[in-house]
């Protein structure tokens, strides 16, 4: 009756995945929006800060997993990046930085190459 290749299941699997990962860093770019308009003692900041870093870290378990096929390369910066998120992240939440605005275009940028 319905007749799927492998690799086009496959595919569609990989683009279902990659629309998630466009989705979620688009929320967590409107989440620091809002955190920075709120102020680093407001809750819209704790939410932005809890959202950022449960994604980064999801992110950085899958990049760092053997059976990620992003080239070597690419996976080592993305896993830099993303180390640099959770430390900007925890910056913030100690009131040692104001980097929201760093954040954000690091996130722009990201979400923007995922193809």
């Amino acid at each position: 009756m319905y007749q799927f290749s492998y690799a086009d299941i496959q595919t569609d699997s990989v683009a279902d995945a990659r629309d998630r990962e466009r989705q979620l860093l688009t929320r967590s770019i409107e989440l620091l929006a809002k955190a920075m308009e709120s102020g680093p003692k407001s809750p819209d900041n704790v939410e932005a800060l809890h959202f950022v870093n449960r994604i980064w870290t999801a992110f950085l378990e899958d990049l760092g997993s053997d059976e990620n096929a992003l080239p070597p390369e690419l996976r080592a910066n993305l896993i830099s990046i993303g180390l640099w998120m959770l430390r900007e992240a925890e910056a913030i939440r100690q009131g040692r930085s104001q980097n929201y605005e760093g954040m954000i275009e690091v996130s722009q940028i990201i979400r923007d190459g995922i193809q």
